[in-house]
């Protein structure tokens, strides 16, 4: 062989062997996503997030392929939490504590709205607050952050639930406020977009229970303690999608109102954009903390049905390290430079 056809064939090689070593960097660096699946516990507003990172691409960007499961109460989501069917869940730390002073080995690993984000809504039976005695309230079920807003309002208003107000299981939002239209429920415990329509057909407003300004882990992200533990980098990239969603939502309404519609199932305007005013403008927190005051609220409300939770240490049932490691790194400042 010629000293050209050597060097020629040395180029080659050399060629060869620089695309066969980036090639297996650029696989080390892309490594097969994580095939997750998250739940959310109820069709409102209070969801978005979740629905953002999965239609904004922050799963997948973060490394994971994530199937999303709509379970109709938190109740059913903390089952199959637990039964380890899911590995996130969207849910109100009130079923969290509730589950977790039972004994179960579940954390909430951030809180992204603060404040129960739901009205008291009547029909033409109630007129005034004292009407409500010897009525009935309707909600999704017993021990979900729907039960413990129906008790707030009631309490509000100095009667004693259950014992002057019922307290009706029902079901979904939509089966909630079918149930006021047919009169077998006087009042009913609603979220966004519920409210809006509730309001449409003629129901008042009784009761914001926002407006009452009291912290109150409303929804947040509740794992398996084991998973926050031995899996952390998992735990880690699902924060990281969930708040790069948040920002997305914040900055980008015409984003929001159109993952809104796809997953509330509408395209009524006015119902879309009080939603996303609510849910994501007014309520949705940029740096989705868990709080000690937030949850403490919750353990006092659910002490009146559950003594165990009497004297909790409300850090008990959040991690809040996933979301102080991003805020300290500057990575949620930067997602709204």
């Amino acid at each position: 062989m010629s000293k050209r056809g050597r060097i020629f064939l040395w180029a080659n090689l050399c060629v060869a062997l620089v695309f066969t070593l980036l090639q297996r960097a650029e696989g080390a660096e892309s490594p097969a996503p994580r095939k997750i699946r998250a739940g959310y516990t109820s069709i409102s507003g209070n969801m978005t997030p979740l629905w953002a990172a999965k239609e904004g691409g922050y799963l997948k960007k973060h490394g994971l392929d994530a199937e999303l499961i709509s379970m109709p109460s938190g109740n059913e989501g903390m089952n199959a939490l637990i039964a380890g069917e899911l590995q996130f869940l969207a849910i109100a730390g009130s079923t969290t504590a509730t589950a977790a002073v039972g004994g179960a080995e579940v954390v909430a690993l951030a809180t992204t709205i603060d404040r129960l984000v739901t009205s008291l809504i009547v029909g033409p039976a109630i007129q005034k607050p004292e009407d409500l005695k010897g009525k009935s309230v309707g909600i999704s079920r017993f021990g979900t952050s729907i039960d413990t807003a129906a008790r707030l309002a009631i309490q509000h208003y100095g009667l004693e639930p259950v014992k002057d107000v019922a307290i009706t299981q029902i079901g979904a939002m939509s089966s909630i406020l079918a149930a006021l239209r047919g009169d077998r429920i006087q009042g009913a415990i609603l979220s966004y977009p519920s409210i809006t329509q509730a309001r449409r057909e003629g129901f008042r407003e009784l009761l914001d229970i926002a407006s009452l300004g009291m912290p109150y882990a409303s929804t947040g992200i509740t794992v398996r303690r084991a998973l926050a533990q031995q899996d952390r980098a998992l735990a880690a990239n699902y924060v990281k999608a969930i708040v790069e969603a948040i920002a997305r939502l914040k900055k980008d309404k015409a984003f929001g109102l159109e993952v809104m519609s796809k997953y509330l199932r509408t395209t009524d305007k006015a119902v879309l954009q009080e939603t996303y005013e609510v849910s994501v403008v007014k309520y949705l927190k940029k740096t989705p903390l868990p709080t000690p005051e937030a949850f403490q609220s919750v353990l006092e409300e659910l002490a009146g049905r559950n003594p165990k939770a009497k004297d909790q240490d409300p850090r008990r049932f959040f991690d809040d390290s996933f979301v102080r490691e991003l805020d300290k790194s500057g990575f949620i400042d930067s997602l709204y430079r």
